[in-house]
């Protein structure tokens, strides 16, 4: 028990741990919230849980004003990505940087207008930093399904070795499998993870747009939590392998 707790401390005392568990409430609450409020139109613990949630995605909405940074520097680190060997990759994951970068200053410019900082309206702001959003999600499943092939085929290289050769070593090659297989499942629930939220940025497009305003709250919720949780694990799974 005291274990759990410290580690709770230790996933709270970091940004993005806080973060990924603020998500994670955030988006659990509506989506238990929007279940009891589907149940019953009058329910007041539906409704609470609702304006939690709301309060809970503000507030990430506001820490992210000071992202803008850390993302210049990872995207400035990674450059046009001359060390990846694979040039689908390095050019997704190029655009990918890019999106990100441009989200964060007009989700700050909608949220300003929303808090009566500058004179404009938001709504423009909030549909282009959901554009970028979803354009950055996008790009983020074409990369990890690129990534899963050639992990395979990397995977089927280390098989036949392993079948032709005698001379290899047999606890390295175990190692290689273990490590691949590892990578692609890690790569497996970031399709899924993106999926999610792609599913929702879709919801938060204009009327019109594929299924765009057509979730229920507990839907939203539901996508919301799933990516969370996933993000969770990923987390958990790279701290235990450090």
């Amino acid at each position: 028990m005291q274990n759990s707790v410290e580690s709770l401390i230790n996933v709270l005392e970091s940004y993005r741990g806080r973060d990924k568990v603020i998500r994670t409430l955030c988006y659990g609450s509506q989506l238990v919230g929007g279940v009891l409020a589907t149940k019953n139109t009058h329910s007041s613990l539906g409704k609470t849980l609702l304006l939690f949630s709301a309060q809970l995605s503000q507030c990430r909405t506001t820490l992210r004003l000071f992202d803008d940074l850390s993302m210049l520097a990872y995207s400035s680190s990674y450059g046009l990505g001359a060390t990846e060997r694979d040039y689908l990759v390095r050019w997704m994951s190029v655009l990918t940087n890019v999106a990100d970068q441009l989200y964060y200053p007009c989700e700050h410019v909608a949220w300003a207008a929303d808090a009566e900082l500058i004179k404009t309206k938001s709504d423009k702001w909030w549909v282009l930093s959901t554009v970028l959003w979803g354009s950055s999600l996008f790009l983020s499943i074409l990369r990890s399904l690129r990534l899963i092939q050639l992990l395979k085929r990397k995977l089927r290289k280390c098989q036949r070795s392993d079948s032709e050769s005698r001379l290899i070593n047999r606890e390295e090659v175990f190692a290689n499998k273990a490590t691949l297989l590892r990578q692609i499942r890690a790569e497996v629930f970031s399709v899924l993870s993106s999926l999610a939220d792609l599913s929702n940025a879709i919801h938060w497009m204009p009327p019109g747009f594929l299924w765009a305003g057509r979730f229920p709250p507990w839907l939203v919720g539901l996508m919301g939590t799933t990516s969370s949780l996933i993000g969770i694990l990923q987390m958990i799974c790279r701290v235990q392998g450090a």
